[in-house]
């Protein structure tokens, strides 16, 4: 698998050869080198934007097991519309999950980070604003944002979440510098719903069913009407298939809280 200082690497040795090529052989059109950039950036793009790829950072995406388990997480609450809506289903089905949670709605909602703790789910960090710049952040910045939210957490449960998933799922190198100096475990994801961009219900469950398989770990969101359907529909189906919901503890044996 492509990593960036790999690339990285590999890129600067090519531009020093064509440096020494075009100084000492025979001269050629500087495009080339404008080319040589553009393929960096074109794989670093791809990187940062796909955490599956674990270009920058080593997230857990999956797990290898030939158990029927699958690990359902939820972005982005705790919502005071949404959230317990979901914690209901899954007490119905006897499911757990793992919320990745932002700070400043932690502070807001309170009780629902307590219930969600209660009811034997994994509270994790999101981050605590959720900044749409987070990629841009420099790594003293993105610090912040994960031990701010991490204090709200332990204010609230009494628990020091050691689970981490960046915003939209982008990683840089300011990001996996902050997660080592924080030293907490990143995790993506290998079935991702769309739930917030797919308003029909359909087609939201035909990116999720046809790849379920043992060890999946699936991106939900507890922050819109349109997940609640679509979980009870996905819990149903779990069921009928004979797979268990379990949190991200369980299913990779990584303690969740320090």
């Amino acid at each position: 698998m492509l990593k960036h200082k790999k690339v990285s690497y590999f890129t600067a040795i090519i531009f020093m050869l064509m440096l020494l090529f075009y100084f000492f052989v025979a001269q050629f059109s500087l495009y080339w080198f404008l080319v040589l950039g553009i393929i960096w950036l074109f794989f670093t793009s791809i990187g940062s934007f796909n955490i599956l790829l674990n270009y920058h950072i080593d997230a857990i995406n999956y797990e290898e097991t030939e158990e029927k388990v699958i690990a359902l997480t939820f972005d982005d609450g705790p919502n005071p519309n949404y959230t317990e809506k979901i914690l209901d289903l899954l007490r119905q089905y006897n499911a757990e999950a793992t919320f990745f949670c932002i700070g400043k709605n932690c502070e807001q909602h309170p009780d629902i980070l307590k219930r969600i703790d209660s009811e034997n789910h994994i509270i994790a960090n999101h981050t605590y604003t959720h900044p749409s710049s987070f990629g841009f952040l420099n790594s003293n910045q993105v610090e912040k944002e994960i031990s701010k939210t991490t204090n709200v957490i332990e204010d609230i449960i009494g628990k020091k979440p050691k689970f981490f998933r960046p915003p939209f799922g982008v990683t840089n190198p300011s990001i996996k510098k902050a997660v080592e100096n924080l030293k907490i475990t990143t995790f993506g994801w290998n079935i991702r719903s769309l739930d917030t961009v797919l308003k029909e219900e359909k087609k939201v469950l035909k990116r999720i069913i046809p790849n379920i398989k043992p060890g999946a770990i699936i991106l939900l969101h507890d922050v819109q009407e349109n997940s609640i359907p679509v979980l009870e529909q996905l819990l149903r189906i779990l069921k009928e298939q004979k797979y268990k919901a379990v949190s991200l503890e369980t299913l990779t044996n990584i303690k969740a809280y320090e």
